[in-house]
């Protein structure tokens, strides 16, 4: 695989650092996760459910022992994923100045929402937050409603995980060349800004002068828009260019000659009741028979049940099933020399790898006793006890 060889520790935490982890696990890279000891609570309070690919060592980093482990499993690793607050790593005397100072080649991946510096570096925060201060936020909810933000994607996983994934990459190829590792500040809010580049740069080109939820891609056209059906389902309409629309018009039995232009906008509250009274007659396979064979941009909107099952999906094994019977997106894009061969293994317990990891990077198994003993360290070997 791609990144096969690629020796990544990720820091045990909340959603877009794990994320980080999966994505580059599934292509390759031997990706360790660093979890609190299990008798911790807040070890148990959050699940990782995006550990596929990892293996867990459970270490106390409050303990001088333990932030010393972690200090001499970066001397041997490629890839330090840190999502901790602003200052953590420092207080515990594992921050960027001393770990590359050892280990020069490590890329020190620092995940937060507001980043290093700046007036909130050091503020809590989540998805929402991140999302608002952004300014994407702002453009997101329909007519007259508060903005909406579309659950946690945007800043947790787009502007966050992916991103931070993006740099690590970045950061790996140019080491290549020089050498050298680096810090990557990657800051959530700055993630997903830079996602919305598009509606920054195209903010003179009149697709968003009209209030939130009344533009043409914000949910203010009739041909960009989604529409219930008869048996309570929806489906999704994206028919913008005027060769689409008119197979819109045609599939939904109208007459575009006696329908207002396609661009008038003081008509569009009108035609989206017109949209909606014609898609409410019938049921979301019996659009889906009609729009299939066209080139409409009408599709079905699906549930996670449903997306698993279509025949698009299916033919190519667009999600999959691990070990547990788990199901799951695949690892995209696919590469066609280097595919990611994503495991389909159930996740790893907290500490279930510790031995075996620490004896990878070169702890002796006394050194390794002395840290259980003191209870720097966690075991769960499974095997050993069945």
């Amino acid at each position: 695989m791609a990144l096969s060889g690629v020796r990544v520790l990720e820091l045990a935490g909340l959603a877009p650092a794990p994320l980080c982890g999966m994505i580059l696990a599934d292509f390759g890279a031997q990706v360790v996760r660093v979890d609190r000891l299990s008798q911790s609570a807040a070890a148990t309070a959050h699940g990782d459910v995006q550990a596929r690919g990892k293996r867990s060592l459970a270490l106390d980093l409050k303990q001088p022992q333990g932030a010393a482990v972690l200090r001499r499993l970066c001397g041997g690793a490629d890839v330090l994923i840190e999502p901790f607050r602003h200052g953590v790593m420092e207080r515990l005397g594992l921050g960027p100045e001393v770990l590359l100072q050892e280990n020069p080649r490590l890329i020190y991946a620092r995940l937060t929402g507001f980043g290093q510096t700046g007036k909130y570096a050091k503020s809590a925060g989540h998805d929402i937050n991140y999302l608002a201060l952004s300014g994407v936020l702002s453009k997101l909810g329909r007519k007259n409603e508060n903005p909406f933000p579309p659950v946690n994607l945007l800043a947790d996983f787009a502007g966050g995980g992916v991103m931070c994934a993006l740099g690590i990459v970045i950061a790996l190829f140019e080491r290549a060349k020089s050498g050298k590792g680096q810090v990557i500040d990657a800051s959530m809010v700055e993630g997903v800004a830079y996602l919305s580049s598009f509606l920054w740069k195209s903010q003179n080109l009149g697709l968003w002068s009209q209030p939130r939820g009344e533009n043409l891609l914000d949910s203010g056209a009739p041909f960009y828009e989604t529409y219930r059906t008869s048996d309570g389902k929806f489906m999704a309409v994206g028919a913008i260019e005027p060769k689409f629309y008119n197979q819109l018009i045609k599939g939904l039995g109208l007459n575009l000659d006696e329908l207002p232009a396609q661009m008038s906008f003081s008509n569009w509250p009108e035609m989206k009741k017109k949209f909606a009274s014609i898609f409410a007659q019938k049921t979301q396979a019996e659009w889906c028979s009609i729009f299939d064979s066209t080139d409409a941009c009408v599709t079905p909107v699906l549930s996670f049940e449903d997306a698993a099952s279509h025949q698009h999906n299916k033919e190519r094994s667009s999600f999959i099933k691990n070990d547990p019977g788990q199901i799951s997106p695949r690892p995209a894009p696919v590469l066609s020399r280097t595919p990611a061969v994503p495991s389909s293994k159930r996740d790893p317990f907290v500490g279930e790898h510790t031995e075996e990891i620490l004896l990878e990077y070169g702890f002796t198994k006394a050194e390794i006793a002395k840290l259980h003993s003191d209870k720097t360290i966690e075991i769960n070997d499974l095997k050993a006890s069945l």
